[in-house]
């Protein structure tokens, strides 16, 4: 009797132990399938890279190991609907853009640094991005750490909602990446306030 007693008093704690490691397990899954917006932007963990305050704005520090994040988000934003892929027009030598075509971007918005291109990826070792967002969800982009304002904007050379986007370092990152780059997408084309 004693012993199936202290078996059911240790096999309680066991239970609940695991019961509750499957709700947490469930939970983060669900939040995982959940679609990114501006309301659920998850917060970058840790702390800023270090970047120039001058041009060329480029990022020093927290280059992605694994590359291939890199290269998924530019084979993922290259294959967007009327894009085209060219050298950059205002950034350094090696940058790659992203051009709207005339048909579909915007008239009347700032997303655009030079002719059409509102998107560009830096070389190697920088990995980061610029881009063009509306400054209110620009602001909370940033305040979310994933990106920081173009400082050539304090300057008057640039529309003040051209940002720096940091270079994904893990697949979580890239996920958020693709959505602020397609959020820019959208704005080149006219689909954001």
């Amino acid at each position: 009797m004693k012993t199936r007693i202290i078996k059911v008093l240790l096999g309680v704690p066991i239970f609940l132990l695991v019961s509750s490691s499957l709700f947490f397990a469930n939970e983060n899954t669900s939040s995982m399938n959940t679609p990114i917006t501006l309301e659920n932007l998850p917060s970058r963990s840790g702390a800023r890279p270090a970047t120039t305050n001058t041009n060329p704005h480029t990022q020093l520090t927290q280059q992605p190991n694994d590359l291939s994040h890199i290269n998924s988000l530019r084979v993922w934003a290259f294959e967007l609907a009327d894009i085209e892929q060219r050298p950059s027009l205002v950034s350094v030598p090696g940058s790659i853009a992203m051009f709207m075509d005339q048909a579909h971007s915007c008239k009347s918005c700032n997303a655009f640094m030079a002719d059409t291109e509102f998107a560009h990826f830096h070389p190697h070792p920088d990995y980061s991005l610029h881009l063009g967002l509306p400054e209110e969800d620009a602001k909370v982009i940033i305040a979310k750490g994933w990106g920081e304002w173009h400082p050539l904007i304090k300057r008057g050379y640039l529309p003040p909602n051209i940002i720096m986007m940091y270079a994904p370092r893990t697949e979580e990152e890239l996920a958020v990446t693709k959505f602020i780059l397609g959020h820019s997408y959208a704005y080149a084309k006219g689909k954001l306030d």
